[in-house]
């Protein structure tokens, strides 16, 4: 085992973490104690960790998690220790620990090269112990390593709303008009990757939201207004961030013949039904789950060409709870981001 520290003195490194100990419970904070890591696991410090919208689901009991459980899965840290079975990482290296932490690489899905479907994942922040912590324990072999040019507040977004924006823009194809319905941390990220791209960019917010409208002009963005309003034209795809069912239908009235709605968020309210017609015309609905390794790589690549530029508001770990708040409530500009 190739460590930082002596196994000794590893086995005795304290910390803590910002835990949720049951569906519907606050955050609270727990002391802990983190051991050497074993196999292919890697022990890195969190350096930051961005705050999710699947974190809220994880802290009200929309989506599967294990409780007590520690929430974040948009994690920038360096390595303190390696397991014995970790290649091609070294102490001191900064890696990035995604929602995707780890899959059984067995089942049809895994083998046919879509680990995102696999039928019995490990989940950062949900089945396994995420990044609102001093410490995180990983699995290397879905750890991606971090631009050098790019901070760690500023990686930390890129490390879901950034890859599952990427992936569901790859979904919307040859689009070369996007609606993008919610306009926050995933969004402002993808629109630079879209515009940078030659695409034109709608941003549709929630009705009255004109900091969000102002903000998406400011990154380019074609038009912007609320969902109660129709934007000037029909796009060729629309990608949904807002985890609204009802946007869906709306949605559908706004692709042109052909056209694709992605929904990108692992929980949505009910869709309500709607008309075929608004269907008909070979439009079609596709949902974004997870993300794959070869997807990291692919927009982490991209991502310091753009240049990426995210915006970001920094809590400490302890104030992870406002940070949450921050984001059920809409009062973000961008991603916020917790540093221990």
């Amino acid at each position: 085992m190739r460590l930082h520290a002596t196994p000794q003195d590893l086995g005795m490194i304290q910390g803590y973490a910002m835990q949720i100990e049951r569906a519907g419970a606050p955050l609270n904070r727990v002391e802990r104690k983190y051991a050497a890591p074993a196999g292919h696991e890697v022990l890195l410090k969190v350096l930051a960790c961005g705050v999710c919208r699947t974190d809220l689901h994880v802290a009200d009991g929309e989506i599967s998690a294990s409780y007590p459980v520690v929430p974040g899965h948009e994690v920038v840290g360096r390595v303190l220790a390696l397991g014995q079975d970790v290649q091609g990482v070294a102490v001191g290296d900064r890696l990035g620990v995604p929602w995707l932490g780890q899959t059984c690489g067995r089942c049809r899905y895994c083998r046919s090269h879509r680990e995102n479907l696999c039928d019995s994942p490990v989940f950062t922040g949900a089945t396994r112990d995420g990044g609102y912590a001093s410490h995180i324990l990983a699995d290397s072999r879905y750890c991606l390593p971090i631009p050098p040019d790019l901070g760690d507040v500023e990686a930390a977004p890129l490390l879901c709303a950034g890859l599952i924006g990427y992936r569901a823009l790859t979904m919307a194809g040859e689009a070369a008009q996007i609606a993008l319905y919610g306009f926050g941390a995933a969004a402002h990220i993808i629109a630079q990757v879209a515009l940078w791209q030659g695409r034109e960019v709608l941003a549709l917010t929630r009705p009255g939201d004109a900091r969000a409208q102002a903000f998406a002009r400011t990154l380019g963005c074609a038009w912007a207004g609320g969902t109660d309003e129709t934007p000037p034209d029909l796009v060729d795809a629309a990608i949904l961030f807002a985890p609204a069912g009802e946007l869906v239908p709306l949605a559908l009235r706004h692709v042109r013949k052909g056209g694709r709605v992605v929904c990108a968020g692992i929980h949505m309210s009910d869709i309500p039904s709607f008309p075929y017609t608004d269907l008909w015309g070979e439009r079609s609905i596709l949902s974004v789950a997870n993300l794959t390794r070869t997807d990291g790589h692919a927009f982490l690549e991209v991502a310091p060409r753009v240049p990426v530029r995210t915006h970001t508001t920094v809590f400490p770990l302890a104030e992870g709870g406002a940070a949450l708040a921050a984001l059920r409530s809409g009062a973000l500009e961008g991603a916020a981001v917790l540093v221990p």
